[in-house]
């Protein structure tokens, strides 16, 4: 049975690239795309993922947010924050909200690495030496 993996980004075009990323890794299966924080909350909620990758500015919840109200109800599923503005403060507010990886849109190279560490019940962040 394949990982079933969250997208919830509002942009289209990154879910759709996300999609098919992911889906390269015949282990992988994009369940569904959430278009808002609150859709995304409504999915893990309603489809049960091994595994969600959120982006952080998103309409209704933003992903910090989203990841809060997921982690509400037990069990969590492992979460990935996927963001172009990842600074040190928001990696540590994501990890405070339950994320467990945070990667940078513009390290989107990162993205099967930081997958692969959830799977494997390991945490994926940048040093924050590296991070504003």
């Amino acid at each position: 049975m394949p990982t079933r993996i969250l997208i919830a980004d509002d942009n289209a075009l990154v879910r759709r690239a996300l999609r098919v990323l992911i889906e390269t890794n015949e282990d992988w299966k994009v369940c569904a795309e959430a278009v808002n924080g609150r859709d995304a909350v409504a999915k893990a909620f309603e489809l049960r993922p091994d595994l969600i990758v959120m982006d952080f500015l998103m309409p209704m919840l933003n992903g910090i947010q989203a990841a809060r109200e997921i982690g509400k109800e037990a069990p969590t599923p492992p979460m990935l924050l996927y963001t172009m503005f990842l600074t040190s403060q928001l990696a540590e507010e994501a990890r405070a909200a339950g994320f467990e990886a945070a990667i940078c849109k513009d390290s989107s190279g990162e993205l099967m690495a930081g997958i692969r560490a959830l799977l494997r019940h390991e945490s994926f962040f940048p040093p924050l030496a590296a991070l504003v």
